[in-house]
């Protein structure tokens, strides 16, 4: 008769098999957390990106792969590139935004990090104050900002870049405005965790040696601040892909992105397989962004 080990755990004693019971137990509730409200509907988006849009907007599921033709243009008058132009236009617009919300994030981090800690985090208070107010709400600010009787507006016109009484709305350069604005806090959060704990001692070694500001930051600040930095490359990068309302207030019917494709199709048009197609490439897109990220930084890494 072999017997089974007693282990104390918790300041009680048991037997493996009572700890795998009590293991599975704890696991059980959030994994059907996960799985009711994630793995379950991934697979029916999958699934409905499959089937076919029924003659009133139903599904009706007869699997085929119309809707990714479709996608990539192929439909019953011939070749568009229509659709593959608002995936490109994504990917371009969400890189510069990212961009530019990384560039501008490096400075500010330091800047708040030099402050005194008294006042440090009255700073990133108004950084992450933006946050609380509704996204929406904010869009509409940028409206009332960039509106034809506003000083930006105004400047425009005199220097001649829009035509009298046009306001910067709708337009590209809105919509990075709304993009960049509200990506911003995501980027400093990350940067500034690592600017705060920056050894500068490493930075001042690099002056020692003659190096100017471009090499002190490539080879002193930022190996430090990497993981800060792939954080918000991530936190901006991923939100911005799937943006709609920041592109649908700001840049109207001419700046059209993957996230207003999707409410289009879900929305109005009703043509729910096509939308969930169009759902599974911006989540592949996605992925492949990651994936690359994660690439480069184990290459580095070796």
């Amino acid at each position: 008769m072999s017997r089974r080990p007693i282990i104390v755990w918790g300041g009680h004693l048991a037997t493996r098999r009572t700890l795998r019971l009590r293991g599975l137990a704890m696991m059980g509730v959030p994994a059907a957390w996960v799985a009711t409200f994630l793995v379950v509907p991934l697979c029916v988006m999958v699934a409905m990106a499959f089937a076919r849009r029924g003659p009133y907007g139903g599904v009706e599921w007869e699997l085929g792969l119309e809707n990714l033709r479709r996608l990539m243009g192929y439909g019953r008058f011939g070749w568009s590139s229509a659709y593959l132009a608002i995936l490109g236009r994504t990917l371009l617009m969400s890189a510069v935004t990212t961009l530019l919300a990384v560039a501008a994030s490096y400075p500010l981090s330091f800047f708040i990090a030099a402050r005194p800690a008294r006042t440090r985090y009255l700073w990133m208070a108004l950084v992450v104050i933006p946050l609380c107010t509704n996204l929406v709400i904010r869009t509409y600010a940028w409206m009332l900002i960039l509106d034809n009787r506003m000083p930006p507006a105004r400047l425009a016109q005199w220097l001649g870049w829009i035509g009298p009484s046009q306001a910067l709305f709708p337009g590209s350069l809105a919509v990075y405005l709304g993009l960049v604005s509200s990506a911003l806090p995501f980027a400093v959060l990350p940067l500034y965790t690592n600017v705060e704990r920056l050894d500068w001692s490493l930075v001042e070694a690099c002056r020692d040696l003659y190096g100017g500001r471009w090499r002190v930051f490539r080879h002193a600040i930022l190996p430090q601040t990497r993981p800060g930095l792939a954080a918000a490359i991530v936190l901006t990068f991923i939100p911005t892909m799937g943006a709609f309302v920041v592109p649908d207030l700001l840049g109207g019917a001419k700046v059209w992105m993957v996230g207003n494709l999707i409410q289009q199709q879900f929305g109005a048009s009703r043509d729910w397989p096509f939308g969930a197609a169009v759902s599974l490439a911006l989540m592949v897109l996605m992925l492949g962004g990651l994936f690359l990220l994660c690439r480069r930084g184990r290459g580095e890494a070796a």
